[in-house]
């Protein structure tokens, strides 16, 4: 029979060799989301976002700064709100550094995300200025969605998927499946920027 100061002991040492492993080598292992790097070419669409202006977005991704896009809808109650704490906290720890990330959520169900639906969504997350939301027709959602490999048919089967672009070449970091808020502002911050 172990004496619970053994048990105490060994319980410590396991805490400790995990605490001291490389913060690299522990994360690397647990990744639950995938990345790639790809290139997508934007239709030149207009979308509206959420204050009810027009927004050309081929000019609202340009940037020299990363962009950090993701697909959400109003009224989702499952990955959409993952992903918009993703941008909240992304907002929240970048701005003590002063540089504010520009964030583009796309919305997947445009029949029902009014400009004020959307208004109130970023309101309900606290949104900072810097996050746009936009909607458009069906027609033009659905080109920016085949253009970023993000096309579903139903709001219902999408899918977690922030996606970032890098101004220094042009290519976008896809990252797809559920991330925490640290992964997400690491990916953020690792984008070389111009």
């Amino acid at each position: 029979m172990k004496s619970p100061l053994t048990a105490t002991a060994l319980f410590l040492l396991i805490l400790f060799t995990v605490w001291a492993l490389p913060v690299g080598t522990a994360r690397a292992d647990n990744k639950k989301y995938k990345r790639t790097v790809e290139r997508y070419t934007m239709p030149d669409v207009v979308l509206i976002n959420q204050d009810g202006k027009k927004v050309r977005l081929t000019a609202l991704l340009k940037s020299d700064q990363p962009v950090v896009v993701n697909f959400i809808y109003g009224t989702c109650t499952t990955i959409c709100p993952v992903l918009s704490a993703g941008f909240v906290n992304l907002q929240n720890k970048s701005a003590a550094t002063g540089q504010m990330p520009k964030l583009v959520s796309i919305t997947i169900d445009p029949e029902n995300d009014s400009p004020k639906v959307m208004k109130d969504y970023l309101k309900r997350y606290r949104a900072k200025p810097g996050w746009d939301f936009l909607t458009g027709s069906r027609t033009d959602i659905d080109l920016v969605m085949r253009a970023f490999d993000a096309y579903i048919p139903d709001k219902m089967s999408h899918y977690p998927l922030n996606i970032i672009s890098s101004p220094k070449d042009g290519t976008w970091i896809r990252l797809f499946g559920i991330m925490s808020s640290r992964e997400l502002m690491e990916e953020y911050q690792g984008v070389p920027r111009k």
